[in-house]
C-alpha cells in the first residue's frame, strides 16, 4: 500500500472504556501513567462512536479496560453498541459482575463474555492479580455465564510463574465450558515491559509448553478451539502484528485517543487524534500516524527485500521502540535484524533455576 492509497475498514474495535481495574495484574497492557475517571468519554460520545465504528466497516466491538465493569453505564453502552449492528464481546476479569448485572447485559444484547484467567488455583491466581478473593469470584462469574449459555472464551496469559501449569489451565477452561481459549504467552509492552524479568519464561518452557499445545489441539478438537500466541523473543520470525500496522483494526483508549494497536502511544514521534476532536473515520483513512507505518514504503533493508514483507509486514513497531529505541527498526525478533542481539542478550539471562523478582502490580 502506498500512502496515497484508500486502506480497507478495520474489522474490530477495541474500546477500552476506562483504565479503573480491582485487579493489578503486572503484565497489563495499559500503560503505565493511566487514564483518570474524570478524563473518561462519556455515554454519548461511545455512542456516537459506535455509530461511526459501524458505518465505517467495523463488525466486531471489544470492551475492554482496566476493568469495564467499572463503568456505571456498561449496560447502556452494550446496548447503544447491538443498535448500531456491531457484534459485541466483553473482555473482563469477572470482578464487578453480578448476576443482575449479566442478566441486564444479556438483555441489552451481550453477544460473547471473554474472560481472564491468572492461575487455576486461589493462591497463585490472586497473588498474580493481586487481589485476595477474585479467584473464587471469577469462578462463580464463570459458571453463571456457561450456564445462561453465553459463548464464553477464558484468556489465559501465560508467564515464567504460571506456564508450567498449561496443562491444567486448558483443562480447567474445558471444565468451564469454555468455546474457546486463547493461551496468550505474554507480549512485553507497557507493565509487562516493566516486570519482564518477573514474567519472562525459559526455552524449556517455552519448548514445553508447544508440545502441550500440540497435545491438546487433538485432545480437545471439536469440544474447545485453543488458540495459541507463543512467546515473540524466542522466534526467528516476527508476528504479523495486527495483520500490519492500521490494516485490520484500532483501539481507543478511555480518553478517546485511537491507537493501531494498544501500544501504539508508546512511540514517543506520533501524535494520535482523539475521537472529540474528529470523526473515527477521518481519522482512519487520514491521520498521518495511522499512515505512517501502513504498506512498504516505510520498510528498512532487510525488510523491504524480504520474500516476508507480506507475512509478517516488518513485525511489531511498538517491540521495534521497545527493544531498539526506534520504531522503524526491523522488529529485533527477526533473526535477519540489526537488532536481533538484544534479544538475545536478553534471553542469555533468563534463569529459570532461581526465584524470580516480585512484581510491580499495576495500580
Amino acid at each position: 500500500m502506498t500512502m496515497a492509497e484508500t486502506p480497507a475498514p478495520p474489522i474490530a474495535l477495541l474500546a477500552e472504556l476506562t483504565h479503573r481495574c480491582p485487579l493489578g495484574c503486572p503484565y497489563c497492557s495499559n500503560p503505565l501513567e493511566l487514564i483518570a475517571r474524570d478524563a473518561e468519554l462519556e455515554t454519548e460520545t461511545w455512542t456516537r462512536v459506535f455509530d461511526e465504528a459501524a458505518e465505517l466497516g467495523v463488525l466486531q466491538l471489544h470492551l475492554s479496560g482496566g476493568e469495564p465493569a467499572a463503568r456505571r453505564d456498561l449496560e447502556e453502552l452494550v446496548a447503544a453498541a447491538r443498535h448500531a449492528g456491531l457484534y459485541v464481546n466483553l473482555i473482563t476479569s469477572g470482578i464487578g459482575l453480578t448476576e443482575a448485572r449479566l442478566d441486564a447485559l444479556e438483555a441489552a444484547g451481550l453477544d460473547h463474555v471473554q474472560l481472564s484467567l491468572q492461575g487455576v488455583r486461589a493462591g497463585i491466581a490472586d497473588r498474580i492479580g493481586g487481589y485476595r478473593g477474585g479467584f473464587d469470584r471469577k469462578l462463580a462469574i464463570a459458571q453463571s455465564i456457561t450456564a445462561r449459555g453465553l459463548p464464553l472464551t477464558v484468556n489465559a496469559v501465560m508467564h515464567r510463574q504460571n506456564i508450567d501449569e498449561l496443562a491444567e489451565t486448558i483443562a480447567f477452561a474445558a471444565d468451564l465450558g469454555a468455546r474457546r481459549i486463547e493461551v496468550a504467552c505474554v507480549q512485553f509492552y507497557g507493565w509487562a515491559l516493566k516486570n519482564r524479568s518477573a514474567l519472562i519464561p525459559s526455552r524449556r518452557q517455552v519448548e514445553d509448553a508447544k508440545r502441550t499445545v500440540a497435545r491438546a489441539l487433538n485432545e480437545y478438537r471439536g469440544r474447545m478451539a485453543i488458540d495459541f500466541v507463543p512467546p515473540d523473543y524466542y522466534a526467528d520470525y516476527p508476528k504479523a502484528c495486527m495483520g500490519g500496522w492500521g490494516s485490520t483494526g484500532l483501539n481507543i483508549t478511555p480518553d478517546g485517543t485511537v491507537l493501531p494497536c494498544h501500544a501504539a502511544a508508546t512511540i514517543p514521534e506520533l501524535r494520535f487524534q482523539r475521537v472529540t476532536d474528529t470523526t473515527l473515520d477521518r481519522i482512519w483513512t487520514e491521520d498521518p500516524a495511522f499512515q505512517v507505518f501502513r504498506g512498504h514504503d516505510w520498510m528498512p533493508e532487510p525488510c523491504r527485500s524480504c520474500s516476508r514483507r507480506d507475512v509478517d509486514h516488518g513485525g511489531c513497531r511498538c517491540q521495534a521502540m521497545a527493544i531498539a529505541g526506534d520504531a522503524r527498526q526491523t522488529d529485533p525478533v527477526c533473526r535477519h535484524s540489526p537488532a536481533r542481539r538484544l534479544v538475545d542478550a536478553i534471553l542469555a539471562d533468563v534463569d529459570d533455576t532461581t526465584a524470580p523478582p516480585g512484581f510491580a502490580y499495576r495500580r
